[in-house]
């Protein structure tokens, strides 16, 4: 039966379509809510030990420590590399370095004289969060690629301020002051590293004395512009990679010199983001993630940092140079926790994409695994292995507890590597710093993990070299 279009029945008709609308609206706004803002906080050559939760002695991480308290420790979580560039690369895809060209036996990293980065058909969490309607910026240390087919804007961010490689790099040293002095006593003219807004440059050489405080301003900032849409921010600290310069008012703070200077400045900014999110009324919905990009950089000393209990450092394969304090905290997200599963920074990948119902494509590998149900505390993680990637080889593997070194070499310095007929073996569940070789005990677990090697090895598609573009 038709309805006669009476004044009443129009009057009708309108209430119900603006309930109508409301509700869709409100269903719209609602998933829209649902979709957790994330942050993923990244340190630049700090170590295993170097925060105050993870076991150091004097350096005060208060606003760390409350994270990891109040949401979850992770004391097995990996990088897919020991330096810079490639671990990025690992960070910002999902995939081992080795995939997209991002590591080389020749060049270890990035350099301002390089003419590659990270390609184009990389997907990126920020270009992969985009399709899924959130806001991306980074702010800090890129080192993918300083060109603008590589930089941050080319991959997927919206906004980007920060430098575009190492806070060492673009040295302009004057005669008789050599690198190391360099770092050991630093002046901000030493370093030319520009500064930039998007593709501008903005200051050069960069004041790294107000670095760190001005990245905080600018991702405090943000968080306020971008309250009323989900967001990623990609925060990159350009330290405590040398040289170090914190802040009037954090130099000489700290029981532990300089370095221990640098790591409260970054610490108190932590605590400025998180500061920020509470004002904001965002503190319930976001996700925030905090690591490193690699181990301590051990070859400089007092003004490096500490592995704590773990064997080596930043450019080696050993334990410290690839296992990296993490924290993971977001109230009503994340289960607190001790966690002493593995995960790694290519796990971030497709978690922050299951988080936000963002879709990857199946037509590449992807060395990540979602590991959201291990945050909610609904699962177990589905990782049992780590690669230990040094340039473009695989020089040992973790599966479970075990750990089997095939190549041996030190971080830095003039010697090569060794190919270790016996490999060593460690059982990190019981010697996380590999001071028992069990090797002789358990020929059966070398051969197993000798094979799963061999087996990663074959899905290694060769791809041009990046790093060696000059």
């Amino acid at each position: 039966m038709r309805i006669k279009p009476t004044s009443r029945n129009v009057l009708l008709w309108g209430v119900l379509l603006a309930i109508g609308f409301a509700c869709t609206n409100t269903t719209t706004q609602e998933e829209t809510k649902q979709k957790p803002n994330i942050i993923l906080i990244f340190a630049d050559d700090m170590g295993y030990g170097d925060v105050g939760v993870f076991g150091h002695p004097t350096i005060k991480t208060p606003n760390l420590d409350r994270l990891a308290y109040e949401g979850q420790k992770w004391t097995n979580f990996y990088v897919a590399a020991p330096v810079c560039t490639p671990s990025r690369a690992g960070l910002m895809t999902g995939r081992l370095p080795i995939r997209s060209g991002m590591c080389s036996d020749q060049h270890r990293v990035l350099f301002p004289d390089s003419k590659g980065g990270l390609p184009e058909n990389e997907i990126t969490i920020a270009s992969a969060l985009k399709k899924a309607d959130y806001s991306t910026a980074m702010i800090g240390k890129w080192h993918l690629g300083h060109l603008s087919s590589f930089d941050p804007n080319a991959h997927g961010f919206d906004y980007y301020f920060g430098i575009p490689y190492s806070n060492d790099m673009d040295q302009t040293l004057p005669e008789g002051v050599g690198y190391y002095e360099a770092c050991a006593n630093p002046k901000v003219s030493y370093f030319n590293v520009p500064l930039k807004r998007n593709r501008e440059t903005i200051e050069q050489p960069a004041d790294q004395n107000t670095i760190t405080k001005r990245y905080t301003e600018e991702a405090v900032n943000y968080i306020a512009a971008h309250k009323d849409q989900p967001f990623f921010l990609y925060m990159a600290h350009s330290m405590p990679h040398v040289p170090l310069f914190p802040s009037a008012e954090f130099k000489g703070k700290s029981l532990r010199g300089i370095y221990g200077d640098v790591i409260e400045e970054i610490d108190w900014s932590v605590g400025q983001v998180i500061d920020a999110l509470k004002e904001n009324g965002l503190d319930d919905n976001t996700l925030v993630v905090f690591t490193s990009d690699n181990g301590p950089w051990l070859i400089f000393n007092e003004n490096g940092g500490s592995a704590g209990l773990l064997r080596g450092g930043k450019g080696g394969t050993y334990e410290g140079g690839m296992r990296e304090p993490t924290v993971f905290w977001g109230p009503g997200m994340v289960a607190p926790g001790v966690v002493t599963e593995l995960g790694t920074t290519m796990d971030l990948l497709p978690t922050f994409c299951k988080l936000a119902g963002a879709e990857l494509p199946d037509d590449r590998v992807y060395d990540g695994y979602d590991i959201s149900s291990v945050i909610s505390e609904k699962g177990k993680s589905p990782r049992n292995e780590v690669f230990y990637y040094r340039g473009q080889q695989v020089y040992a593997v973790r599966k479970g507890a075990f750990k089997a070194h095939f190549i041996t070499q030190p971080a830095y310095g003039s010697e090569g590597p060794t190919t270790n007929e016996t490999p060593e073996l460690y059982n990190l569940n019981v010697d996380p710093s590999e001071k028992y070789n069990i090797a002789e005990q358990h020929p059966d677990v070398i051969e197993e993990l000798r094979e799963l090697m061999e087996e990663h090895n074959a899905t290694v598609v060769p791809v041009e070299n990046q790093l060696e573009k000059r």
